[in-house]
């Protein structure tokens, strides 16, 4: 079995609605499909987008195998002609997509598939599962990233991990979205994520004293020493052991490079004493880092208390979104060609929420060109265009009466071409310029947006154009 092709990781009904199409002679229709999230997670003010490097890997390689097709071939109401025909299938459409590792906001489209039908279809499951999770992570640490402002955040999460694929892909979204490093050398050796770590409480406990086992590290790690100090008591024989290597094995040395680590206990009271413990024994380098649980909230509190901390390692509520845990992301129809033209198409709903927006779509982001800073972004139809040297109107999709002028600003638009008639069109970024892309990104928003709590509402607004198209096509729905 091929492991890097994920064809078959597709929900069952995509491949028996694909089946239907080629049943009904409709497997040549295109269709146009928006991926959308509705909220952003821990009600925050925005998302960043990750995960696109994954998709494009997976739609290069998507093809079905003899062993798959004679698993299908079983399957009752799949016909010879079906199986014959998937045995050529690829994807042959179009995908738009914004970059990883921009900013995004609820309801706006990330990523449009044009394609025929079974094609568009198919690739529903893997496409979403896999900016789901990566962008559910960036956006879980590009808040705890911000919450350590100028102090050091670093990955550690990969035990605590739901899954081999999460423990590979979560630290690259962490990485983008700003840690420094991650504690899976899986990622050091495929992506260049820097692998960072030192011991575990095992290796003190392996040794008859812990003296003997931060002095036997000192003298095999000397210019990486990050010692564990929490195993029996932090104050008691931690530090002071700490102190007594740093000075025996690494000073003579000439080495003044050092840290401590704490993973348990009131980290604020702790970090605070350890401070003051090691400048009094003339070790003021030594660098102390933190574990055990954390996120922004408890990060920003540390921070409040004045705690000393120099680092941050985060693990399990990084990892996993723990406070938040989905991201929410969806795949939607919003139009077929008939006869050359584009036909909207709409979902309605008891719940508004989800009422999609119909259509093929583009969406441009307008900043201020005093500020730099992101002002709204405004969904429009595909062959829309917004005028950056003249006034713009914006308005509230739901409140129609909620309008702004938007007035000396610039656009961008977000979405670019990844792939056109299936072919790759789209130079992949590396990780580096990738992560720098979502740093200039967050930046780009303004401080209310990125509050934590209560954070300003931004702007995704729909042009009159479609609007007025949404608009008559739930009119003409209900009426019927």
């Amino acid at each position: 079995m091929d492991k890097n092709n994920y064809t078959m990781l597709c929900d069952f009904y995509e491949l028996t609605m694909a089946n239907g199409y080629f049943q009904k002679n409709m497997q040549n229709e295109i269709v146009y499909f928006d991926m959308f999230f509705r909220n952003v997670p821990d009600d925050g003010g925005f998302a960043i987008f990750a995960g696109l490097e994954q998709l494009v890997e997976y739609i290069e390689n998507l093809h079905f195998s003899e062993e798959d097709l004679e698993y299908l071939s079983k399957v009752d109401g799949f016909t010879p002609d079906f199986i014959e025909y998937l045995r050529n299938f690829k994807f042959t459409g179009d995908i738009y997509s914004v970059k990883e590792g921009t900013v995004i906001f609820p309801n706006e489209p990330l990523i449009t598939v044009r394609a025929n039908a079974i094609e568009a279809q198919i690739i529903e499951t893997f496409l979403l599962l896999t900016i789901n999770h990566q962008s559910l992570i960036a956006t879980k640490t590009n808040r705890i990233v911000r919450s350590a402002g100028d102090k050091v955040v670093m990955e550690f999460g990969a035990r605590r991990a739901q899954g081999a694929s999460a423990a590979i892909y979560g630290p690259r979204a962490a990485y983008i979205a700003g840690v420094a490093g991650t504690s899976c050398t899986y990622d050091d050796v495929h992506y260049g994520i820097k692998a960072l770590g030192t011991m575990a409480h095992s290796w003190v406990q392996m040794f008859d004293s812990e003296y003997e086992a931060f002095k036997t590290y000192c003298e095999i790690y000397p210019n990486n020493v990050v010692l564990l100090i929490d195993t029996y008591n932090v104050l008691k024989s931690g530090a002071p052991n700490a102190i007594k290597v740093i000075k025996e094995v690494l000073l003579p040395k000439g080495i003044r490079k050092a840290g401590v680590r704490i993973d348990s206990g009131d980290i604020a009271y702790l970090s605070k004493k350890l401070r003051k413990m090691f400048d009094d024994a003339g070790l003021d380098f030594v660098t102390i880092v933190a574990s055990n649980s954390l996120d922004e909230r408890i990060i920003d509190e540390l921070n409040r208390q004045g705690a000393c901390i120099d680092s941050y390692g985060v693990g399990e509520r990084l990892i996993t979104s723990k406070s938040s845990p989905v991201f929410g992301g969806v795949y939607k129809l919003v139009a077929i060609e008939k006869n050359g033209e584009i036909v909207p198409k709409i979902k309605i709903s008891e719940n508004e929420a989800k009422i999609t927006n119909p259509h093929f779509k583009k969406v441009y982001r307008l900043y201020g060109r005093d500020t730099n800073k992101a002002l709204a972004d405004v969904i429009c139809l595909h062959d829309e265009d917004i005028d950056d040297t003249q006034d713009y109107e914006i308005f509230d999709p739901k409140c129609t009466w909620k309008r702004k002028l938007v007035y000396d600003f610039y656009k961008e638009e977000l979405q670019v071409p990844i792939f056109k008639n299936g072919k790759l069109v789209y130079k992949l970024p590396t990780l580096e310029e990738i992560r720098q892309h979502c740093k200039n990104e967050v930046e780009r928003q303004w401080d209310e947006v990125k509050r934590f709590d209560n954070p300003h509402e931004y702007y995704v607004d729909l042009s009159q154009k479609l609007w007025d198209i949404k608009h008559n096509m739930l009119k003409d729905k209900i009426k019927k």
